[in-house]
């Protein structure tokens, strides 16, 4: 391919646009709403792999829309009425092809890679220390699909040259990634198809775990799949004759024949562990996950603290060692909690952006009175876990009065639970010290068998757990 060709063609026609749309696209997206991919440690700037996995999610609104902006670039020669008068010429059609495709497919791998260095600068200037490549094929299978997917587009408009089909192209691609597109049930994707054809589409699920990553499986697979939707796209736009566009099937139909076999065909194979990632780091008693490495020595001094406050009041029943959750779990389950081991869980409001005092009083907090249920953006706001540990934890260090662990949130059944907590706290002060403590220590039981109840109540006096 002449590159002074090429160079005219991304300067006279409306190929930059694609990358254009998909970069500015989603940097719209990802800097102009505060989403759920702000939150977290599965936050697109919080690690490598989340980052590299909301990048691919996108593109469950982008695929559909290359697919109909390369059908409308390769009507142009239809349009044009040229179609016919450069067939004639003795340039071979495959070179004709290659310069308005690789028109097309320059700016969109260039949109997207930029769109992926944009999330690695955010992840590299954040806090995390941990550096993998294991991002990398994520983000480049994401770009290859770009590129099909477009070439792809071009190829059928260029066979079928009618001003319906770019529409056509991208209502039927649109329709048949959101069947194709998996959702997350509990730890493992789920669709409407079997899992094999659910992951021909190059979208994935929002990512709610930094430690999951997708398997070696899935990355093959789609990349067989996705070159013959390529190649058939190549084909289809170069062909000439009837004859040389029946043949040009063959490649997508060879793509997904290598490519079935290959992806998982059970849903909970699509996802594996990232075991470096998961790898636990320990100062002493207290261990984190290699991903969150960065955070150990802070958590290492508070928990000295907390260990301490913890051990003055429950003696030998207090725990000795503090850790980071590092368990898969599906939202709304039940945490795995032990009572001798503080859990640290960095997606909890407690945690996510917690230091100096606030720390050591939330690590006082999960040693005390672990909420069995997540307090986090993705399961709930846990008022009543907050306000009963935010109790407990005034309680062991003698504060004159009700200190919140977090902000009050100002919806009405926050308020509520917070008016409670300020009469329960009134009423655990009035009661004698013996009184108090076997309150607390009736929480703390409650808390480990995740028993139903208002703990608030018990606290109050007023109700047993």
């Amino acid at each position: 391919m002449n590159g002074r060709l090429l160079r005219v063609e991304l300067k006279r026609s409306a190929a930059p646009w694609a990358g254009l749309l998909v970069l500015l696209g989603s940097l719209a997206v990802f800097f102009l709403i505060d989403g759920i991919w702000w939150r977290g440690t599965a936050g697109w700037a919080a690690q490598w792999t989340p980052m590299a996995m909301w990048t691919r999610y996108l593109l469950a609104f982008w695929w559909p829309l290359v697919v109909g902006v390369g059908a409308v670039y390769g009507l142009r020669d239809s349009r044009s009425r040229v179609a016919e008068l450069l067939s004639t010429t003795p340039r071979p059609a495959w070179r004709r092809a290659a310069v308005p495709a690789g028109a097309m497919a320059l700016p969109l791998a260039v949109g997207f890679g930029v769109l992926v260095l944009v999330g690695g600068v955010q992840v590299a200037l954040g806090r995390t220390t941990y550096t993998t490549l294991g991002w990398l094929p994520i983000s480049l299978v994401a770009a290859l699909g770009l590129v099909a997917g477009a070439v792809f587009g071009m190829g059928v408009a260029r066979t079928l040259p009618h001003v319906l089909t770019p529409p056509a192209l991208v209502v039927l691609v649109l329709v048949l990634t959101n069947l194709l597109r998996p959702a997350m049930e509990g730890l493992v994707p789920a669709g409407r198809a079997p899992n094999r054809l659910v992951l021909l589409s190059p979208a994935v699920p929002e990512p709610r775990e930094m430690l999951l990553t997708l398997s070696g499986a899935v990355h093959v697979g789609q990349t067989l799949w996705l070159l013959g939707l390529l190649a058939t796209g190549f084909a289809l736009l170069s062909a000439v004759t009837r004859r040389a566009k029946l043949l040009a099937i063959v490649p997508v139909l060879a793509g997904a024949a290598l490519a079935l076999p290959v992806l998982p065909g059970a849903p909970r194979d699509t996802y594996v562990v990232d075991k470096t990632a998961a790898a636990l780091v320990c100062d002493g008693p207290v261990c984190v996950t290699q991903a969150n490495r960065s955070r150990l020595p802070e958590l290492a001094l508070r928990s000295k603290e907390a260990l301490s406050v913890l051990h003055d009041v429950l003696g030998d029943a207090a725990p000795h060692t503090v850790r980071e959750d590092n368990r898969l779990r599906a939202l709304g389950d039940d945490r795995e909690l032990s009572d001798d081991v503080v859990l640290v869980d960095f997606d909890e409001r407690l945690f996510a952006d917690a230091k100096g005092e606030a720390l050591t009083r939330a690590l006082i907090s999960q040693g005390l009175a672990p909420n069995c249920h997540g307090n986090n953006d993705r399961e709930g706001s846990g008022s009543g876990d907050v306000a009963s540990q935010s109790i407990a934890v005034s309680w062991v260090l003698h504060d004159p009065q009700l200190r919140p662990l977090t902000d009050k949130s100002a919806d009405a059944y926050a308020q509520k639970t917070w008016a409670d907590a300020d009469t329960a706290w009134r009423n655990l002060m009035a009661a004698s010290p013996d009184e108090q403590r076997s309150r607390i220590l009736g929480l703390r039981a409650g808390a480990f068998s995740c028993a139903p109840g208002d703990p608030l109540l018990l606290l109050a006096g007023e109700a047993s757990r």
